[in-house]
């Protein structure tokens, strides 16, 4: 089985990558690792959904593979999602994606322009056949949110609680999952959050915390695939 893992940051392949076979460059920025008889194709990205979803997409033109997973770190909305827990992100929308009309958001849908994320379904992505795998069904599924700017600002957070009513949010997430979604490849969204959305509060957040919880959720996942 061929597995390609992308993140948006080292940090985030770090985690995982110390658990794995020794590392092999391949082409432009993939590396190529062994688990448990699997054939891990790892890339990253760079920070935000269009540096994802060209190097996601340009990975799988380039190549078939038989699942395709995200891992990275989020923020969360949702009280009962607590620094250090791993979600397996199962909608997620771009939720900047529209226009202004006065105080109002539009989203595309209501713009006439839905068709124009081509496999979503209106403004939202879903993952509505996930991998039958064991570890990912443990985690707690959730609704995403992918952003540019992320919260931190509280009418802000307000809005768009109201709005979307979001659990997580990250920068990368939604871009991952069109780009699979368009190559008809089989794939999750695995997200460890790593603060709490509101006023930046950078002292509150548990980075690390969220990484090594990560490794082990990533890691169950792919040797269950």
């Amino acid at each position: 089985m061929r597995i390609l893992i992308a993140a948006a940051t080292d940090a985030e392949l770090s985690c995982l990558a110390g658990k794995l076979g020794p590392a092999r460059p391949l082409r432009h920025r993939l590396v190529e690792r062994a688990c448990a008889g699997r054939e891990l194709h790892l890339i990253a990205t760079g920070v935000g959904m269009v540096a994802t979803a060209a190097w996601c997409s340009r990975a799988l033109a380039e190549c078939r593979y038989d699942l395709a997973v995200n891992v990275g770190l989020c923020g969360s909305f949702d009280a009962s999602l607590v620094p250090g827990t791993v979600v397996h992100v199962v909608s997620d929308r771009l939720a900047e994606l529209g226009a202004e009309d006065g105080g109002r958001f539009l989203p595309l849908d209501a713009l006439g322009l839905e068709d124009a994320l081509g496999p979503a379904l209106g403004t939202e992505l879903r993952n509505i056949d996930p991998p039958a795998i064991e570890a990912l069904d443990r985690l707690p599924k959730v609704r995403g949110i992918t952003v540019s700017t992320v919260h931190g600002h509280e009418p802000s957070i307000a809005a768009v609680r109201q709005r979307l009513s979001p659990q997580v949010e990250s920068m990368e997430g939604a871009a991952f999952m069109y780009v699979c979604l368009m190559h008809q490849v089989p794939f999750a969204q695995i997200r460890a959050v790593s603060n709490v959305v509101e006023r930046r509060n950078r002292p509150a957040w548990r980075v690390q915390e969220a990484l090594d919880a990560l490794s082990v959720a990533a890691l169950d996942v792919v040797k269950g695939s």
